[in-house]
């Protein structure tokens, strides 16, 4: 049983459009549940101004970002999202609301079935799905996108993804091969219908049109919006690094963070969650049970790693490896009931599909270049999910739980304090 709260937080009745506060009031009641359809907020969030960001004036590891500190550092990749946000936070009324879920697409470029990429997966921990591992390791290559959802609605993202893809090539299944989409999820039914099942087809294809470079949205939007991490509010978290070595790449990673405990947090080696014990614990507006077992209690992470080196799967499939170090230096230490799935990819080394088109470009053949990209793809990881915690707000939804946001001021006055303290410093 969580704490109580007479007054739990009610800003998810307003809309919200890019990330900004539209204004329109919450709706009545009979609208929201009686047709989630009526009340539901699309949100193609996959590009924003720039505008600071919650992490500002917080720095992760030593090495240099990209300008955009996301995953679309890497060119060529695309990011595209859909946020639903209906219901005010209340009582869960299974297939009705409250809606706080959404999708996530990642796209390594414009046309990943004709511009197939070097990729490959590595599960950290296999209690959760991401569809079409299997063939991405077989054949050493994505020709799809990359979809996060919640886990419920794993198939009907699955169904949009190839709604999609037959739209731009309506051979497929005719006279060319057929797709296996991957599609991952995490568990929001915390503070998410999950039973509902309320992201459709008709959303994956929107957030997969939608895709663009530039900066992403983050924090609890997209496949984020109903996730917790730490305790606090997470979702949707990306960054980039450089790599050295000899070679200037990048590597950018984006995730979906639902995953950990309080005690466990650390924020650039600070011991933030044992500072912040007992404070703005998730909390419940009735006398309701939350779910406190399995994935929904202990959550999961996806984790869509892109660089633009010249790398194979079986690189690929090292350097996915690394994102495990990046969740180390955040806590994380994957418990049983937590899905920890990853994906690599190379935007530069193409396994095209008509036959005529260039060959791969030549491989990465230096250690030192390795090297250098296995720790930027660590500090990366690391980043992204300490910006999603920064990014999120508290949202409060089904059973009247709230998740609460981390606060960033009082996070930056502890690793000030922190950094104070060494030796180094004094």
């Amino acid at each position: 049983m969580l704490p109580c709260r007479t007054n739990p937080p009610t800003s998810e009745g307003r809309f919200r459009c890019g990330g900004r506060d539209s204004g329109e009031r919450e709706r009545p009641a009979s609208m929201r549940l009686g047709s989630c359809t009526l009340a539901l907020c699309f949100l193609l969030s996959s590009s924003l101004a720039a505008s600071a960001r919650p992490s500002d004036g917080v720095t992760i590891g030593t090495r240099p970002s990209g300008p955009l500190d996301a995953i679309t550092d890497v060119p060529g990749v695309l990011v595209g999202q859909v946020t639903k946000i209906a219901g005010a936070a209340g009582p869960l009324v299974p297939g009705a609301g409250p809606v706080r879920t959404g999708v996530t697409v990642v796209l390594p470029n414009d046309d990943p079935w004709t511009k197939r990429v070097a990729a490959a997966t590595y599960d950290l921990n296999g209690n959760g799905e991401m569809t079409g591992a299997h063939w991405v390791d077989e054949a050493g290559f994505l020709e799809v996108p990359i979809a996060l959802t919640n886990t419920l609605d794993v198939p009907r993202v699955d169904d949009g993804v190839i709604d999609w893809l037959i739209a731009k090539h309506p051979g497929i299944g005719v006279d060319e091969d057929v797709p296996l989409p991957v599609v991952a999820e995490c568990d929001d039914q915390g503070i998410n219908d999950i039973q509902g099942r309320h992201v459709v087809a008709a959303d994956a294809v929107s957030a997969l049109r939608n895709a663009r470079g530039g900066p992403v949205e983050r924090g609890d939007v997209g496949a984020g919006t109903g996730m917790r991490a730490f305790a606090f509010k997470g979702g949707i978290g990306t960054a980039s690094r450089l790599a050295g070595g000899g070679a200037r790449y990048t590597v950018g990673v984006l995730v979906n963070a639902n995953t950990g405990s309080r005690s466990e947090l650390l924020i650039d080696g600070v011991p933030v969650g044992r500072e912040l014990e007992g404070e703005l614990e998730p909390t419940i507006s009735q006398r309701d049970v939350a779910p406190a077992h399995g994935r929904a209690a202990d959550g999961s992470i996806i984790v869509a790693i892109a660089t633009d080196a010249p790398l194979d799967s079986r690189q690929l499939r090292e350097l996915a490896k690394r994102a495990t170090l990046g969740l180390a230096r955040t806590g994380v230490t994957s418990h049983v009931s937590s899905g920890d799935l990853f994906i690599a990819f190379s935007t530069t080394h193409l396994y095209p599909r008509e036959p005529a088109s260039p060959l791969p470009a030549v491989l990465v053949n230096s250690d030192d270049v390795m090297d250098a990209l296995f720790a930027a793809t660590a500090e990366a990881t690391e980043a992204a999910v300490i910006d999603a915690l920064l990014s999120a707000k508290t949202l409060a939804g089904a059973r009247g739980l709230t998740f609460y946001a981390l606060p960033a001021a009082r996070v930056r006055v502890l690793l000030a304090r922190a950094k104070h303290s060494l030796p180094s410093a004094r």
